[in-house]
């Protein structure tokens, strides 16, 4: 049990689907915090700093969800490398002094993600997509992927910033037009980033023998294309994943309790999915 009531939650708009409330939870019964509280916040924006002026003492740390990656960080003390690499804090963590100290769990927990399903390094990878979760995907794969990792986007502007974060991040990196995209499912590592239905096209152009699938996606699950790379006996590592992996890495910061119960928190999160 803990000495204290401590708090923690999670804050983005829209909020209401967020399953982070359930993992942190399970979290905690299972390692026996019993004064500890995990909520949910909507807050944008506009409202961030006068939310996070008020915090108190009894307040351990905070997730950010879109779009507070990137407005967090001016109200922070510290940002850890990893956070600062890719300009984007999903974590804070408060210290016993008050410091608010901001990380980046996506990205270490993508790289968790794919260990779990067997994948330490690939020779090249593709990334569908260009927003905020593709920069943390460039940013997983600076640490496992050896080659080229090709980007498919939308429009000029976005290829510009991804080979742009390619540079920062030293990641050999190739944009192509979306209307392509169907060249990627032929990569060792195909990393799906894009918005719910965006890939579905994609499902009747899966080859027969495909490797692995990383579909950030998690609701609802699986996807189209998903659905088909299992079908064909491809590896799928799903949001779910990504999600459990990452909060498992927040719990740890947070409480200073390690290993978080990946088991436990996982089983919570497939439960509130079924229920949904």
């Amino acid at each position: 049990m803990s000495a204290q009531k401590r708090r923690a939650a999670v804050l983005g708009s829209p909020i209401s689907h967020s399953l982070s409330p359930v993992l942190h939870s399970a979290a905690y019964d299972e390692l026996g915090l019993g004064d500890w509280t995990y909520e949910r916040f909507e807050i944008d924006e506009a409202a961030l700093p006068e939310f996070v002026g008020k915090l108190g003492p009894e307040w351990a740390g905070l997730s950010l969800t879109m779009p507070l990656k990137r407005a967090i960080m001016p109200l922070l003390d510290d940002i850890s490398e990893t956070a600062a690499s890719v300009e984007a804090v999903n974590t804070v963590v408060f210290g016993p002094d008050g410091r608010r100290t901001g990380d980046n769990t996506d990205i270490p927990g993508m790289v968790a993600a794919l260990r779990e399903h067997g994948i330490e390094q690939v020779e090249s990878a593709a990334i569908l997509g260009a927003g905020a979760t593709a920069s943390s995907a460039l940013a997983a794969l600076a640490r496992i992927c050896t080659g080229e990792v090709v980007v498919y986007v939308r429009s000029d502007t976005r290829a510009a910033e991804m080979r742009q974060w390619g540079e920062r991040l030293d990641v050999e990196v190739r944009t192509e037009a979306w209307e392509d995209a169907r060249e990627a499912l032929t990569a060792p590592l195909v990393i799906a980033t894009t918005p719910a239905g965006t890939t579905d096209p994609l499902a009747g152009l899966v080859p027969e023998r495909p490797a692995t699938l990383f579909d950030v996606l998690y609701d609802p699950w699986p996807t189209d294309l998903a659905a088909r790379w299992s079908a064909y006996g491809g590896a799928v590592v799903s949001g779910l994943d990504l999600l459990v992996h990452q909060a498992v890495l927040q719990v740890e910061q947070m409480t200073g309790r390690a290993p978080a119960p990946l088991g436990a928190m996982r089983k919570a999160g497939e439960r509130a999915l079924a229920a949904r």
